[in-house]
């Protein structure tokens, strides 16, 4: 990969014969683990504006209707994050000369306070190309990291790192959007509901508290705005906790609300559905994919694989958004199963194979399918890779119950180096289908009512309990020992069962974020509390080795968009799992009112939720939420000590067996975290919630 400075450029062409399409990354840590940013990408003309609402795209607008950007969405690199953008150059239409990718920060944060931002460029075959560091960072709200524009019949990359200490708004304004004031927005909102047809306006408080304006480069009249993020309506307690003497709290993401008003009218599914015309519980509705005679795991691969295929085929959005991720052009789809492919004396027959046709370029992808938690096999997956290569196929997919994770392959397979095409090897959980298609159905949408219908019934297929596509649903051969050793305190320090155990547990909580964030419309993600580009493996010894020491399995996760960061920890010899949440005090806040404040916040919060009192050095009064009713202030601290806010925990059994059963360990850390969300991080309102120091 070549790295170049601030201003340099490259030519995509003369880096690889595969830069027709380009996966572009921007990413980024932070010590606390907490710092974010949202990528944004506009295309602009000659004049350098953008030429039309459809040219701008982010975290709500996720991909051009003709396949040339989709916005993937953020992994989780280290301590921070990496948010991944597919761009499909030989589709970028011809008026448009830059493509120009950007991230901005809200709720008062900076770019300063972000650690290694870089953006890299690789091709199709997710082969680095170029790699570009900003090093000089400080009070800027909103970055343009790089460009990538025509020259001739090639396309160029260009390291911009231009910082605007105005935000989104003033980046927005630069290229063509007008930005509206906040009197004007608040009137707006009101009228429509954060709904459509406002068009192109970012609201200025939403940028930050500087983005009043426009830049002073603004010097003649926008052209038709693009749509860009604006705060809507959000529901907010009567009484947010505040300074004392007429201060104001900053507010988080969470409230300020970041849906977007758009024209682009899109179709989602209600998530109440209407009254139900049966005489009983026993009728069941009639569904397009039914699965109760599904006897054995072959047929439900076969099912499950076919049913999967022909419903990405058919609705395009939800096939683009699995695919592109893997190389994948925008394009006509058409999906076929039970394949038979040459292979020496035997022919083979990968469960399926998708072919998506873009300018007479045909990309192929072979699909090896796996449910019921049956293990994928490297031998069958050599065997596919080894055709894929010897056929100009592009990729090989394997999709099954299992979670992938960073540093960890889901199978070993042999790549021979001597030959020229490369196939690349990709891997989906069914937990990451059924996320992508909730998130289609219930939050961004898709082109018309009979596509949401087949989504919906894709997704009642994979959540049917004899589907067999349930995700990751069981911690393995390693959990029923290493449990018991930990209770019976005979668990060696370098027993490697305990690293199995952390990497089922990973995988866990990956797929607890992937349910969550589907329910919620928002990306959740694992926090990784350590430094950039250190070694998976060794991570996850030294949490094996505290594992052995603690008995306990502990883990954070952020929701995308919000300061909020929930510590779940499993403790294997109480028995017990323990979700937590810090909320930090206001300052200049006077102690008994914010704790009063506090509790009637937490009015519709579980009476068995803990609460303790921070200060300085350590914690201070505590009780459960019913006995702090009647006198809130028995968490006011003694002494006079500085109130630095407050942990919230709530506390429940753990499921004794390894898998998904009523009674198993995955499931009773799915509800607790569930109950917790909803219970009670929902019922902060303003209350920023943070990562705060975890007890032992």
């Amino acid at each position: 990969m070549q790295e170049i400075s601030k201003g340099a450029n490259v030519s995509l062409t003369a880096l690889s014969e595969d830069a027709g399409a380009v996966v572009v990354s921007l990413s980024w840590s932070s010590a606390s683990g907490a710092g974010d940013a949202d990528v944004s990408v506009l295309l602009v003309d000659g004049d350098g504006k953008v030429r039309s609402e459809n040219d701008f795209y982010f975290y709500n607008n996720p991909a051009a209707a003709d396949g040339s950007v989709q916005l993937l969405g953020k992994t989780p690199t280290g301590s921070g994050d990496e948010d991944r953008i597919s761009v499909d150059l030989t589709a970028v239409p011809e008026g448009v000369a830059r493509i120009v990718v950007a991230a901005s920060q809200y709720g008062g944060a900076r770019f300063g306070d972000l650690d290694d931002l870089r953006m890299t460029v690789a091709d199709r075959g997710g082969e680095p190309l170029v790699g570009f560091s900003i090093r000089d960072a400080s009070v800027e709200t909103a970055f343009i990291f790089g460009e990538l524009y025509r020259r001739g019949e090639e396309w160029k990359f260009r390291a911009v790192g231009q910082g605007y200490e105005t935000g989104l708004a003033g980046l927005a304004t630069d290229f063509g959007i007008s930005v509206l004031e906040e009197t004007e927005e608040a009137e707006e909102t009101g009228d429509s509901g954060g709904g459509e047809g406002a068009g192109g306006d970012v609201s200025a408080t939403e940028a930050g508290p500087a983005a009043q304006g426009a830049p002073a480069a603004q010097a003649e009249p926008a052209p038709p705005a693009a749509p860009v993020p604006a705060p809507v309506p959000a529901p907010v307690p009567a009484e947010p906790l505040a300074p004392a003497g007429g201060g104001t709290a900053a507010v988080p993401a969470q409230a300020r609300g970041r849906g977007p008003r758009t024209t682009r009218k899109k179709v989602t599914l209600p998530k109440v559905a209407g009254n139900s015309l049966a005489e009983n519980d026993s009728w069941r509705p009639a569904r397009l994919f039914p699965v109760p005679t599904l006897k054995s795991d072959k047929e439900r691969e076969v099912r499950a694989t076919s049913v999967l295929l022909s419903v990405m085929a058919q609705v395009p959005e939800f096939g683009r958004r699995l695919t592109a991720a893997f190389g994948a052009p925008a394009g006509r789809m058409q999906t076929f199963t039970e394949v038979s492919l040459p292979h020496g004396e035997t022919p083979r027959r990968p469960d399926g194979v998708i072919r998506v046709e873009r300018a007479g370029k045909l990309w192929t992808a072979l699909v090896e399918t796996k449910t019921n938690g049956n293990p994928l096999k490297a031998e069958q997956v050599q065997q596919y890779m080894d055709i894929a290569a010897r056929r100009g196929y592009e990729a090989v997919i394997t999709l099954s119950n299992d979670v992938a994770l960073e540093g960890t392959a889901m199978v070993d397979v042999k790549i021979d180096g001597r030959r020229k095409h490369k196939v690349s090897l990709w891997h989906l959980s069914w937990a990451e289908v059924a996320h992508q298609a909730q998130m289609l159905i219930r939050h961004e949408g898709v082109g018309n009512a009979a596509h949401a219908w087949l989504l919906q019934e894709l997704l009642e297929y994979l959540q049917h309990e004899q589907s067999g596509c349930h995700g990751f649903q069981n911690m393995g051969a390693a959990w029923v020992p290493v449990r018991k050793g930990i209770e019976d305190e005979t668990l060696a320090p370098d027993d490697a069962r305990a690293v199995e155990v952390v990497e089922s547990w990973e995988r866990l909580i990956r797929q607890v974020c992937l349910r969550l964030g589907g329910e919620l419309g928002q990306k959740a993600l694992p926090v990784q509390r350590v430094r950039r580009g250190s070694d998976p493996q060794a991570r996850r010894s030294a949490a094996a080795q505290k594992l052995c020491r603690d008995g306990r399995l502990s883990a954070e996760l952020r929701i995308d968009g919000t300061s909020s960061v929930i510590a779940v920890t499993a403790d294997l010899r109480t028995g017990k799992v323990r979700t937590t949440v810090d909320v930090p005090a206001p300052e200049g806040s006077y102690p008994l009112t914010t704790v009063k404040r506090l509790v009637r916040l937490l009015a519709g919060a579980p009476a068995d939720l803990h609460v303790e009192t921070l200060v300085e050095g350590g914690t201070g009064p505590r009780g459960t939420l019913e006995r702090l009713r009647p006198e809130p202030g028995d968490l006011v601290p003694k002494g006079g000590a500085p109130l630095g806010g407050f942990r919230l925990s709530l506390i429940k059994g753990m499921g004794n067996t390894r898998g998904n059963t009523e009674s198993g360990f995955i499931r009773s850390v799915d509800e607790a975290v569930d109950r917790f969300y909803q219970g009670v991080v929902a019922h902060l309102g303003p209350v920023g919630a943070r990562a705060g120091s975890r007890r032992g």
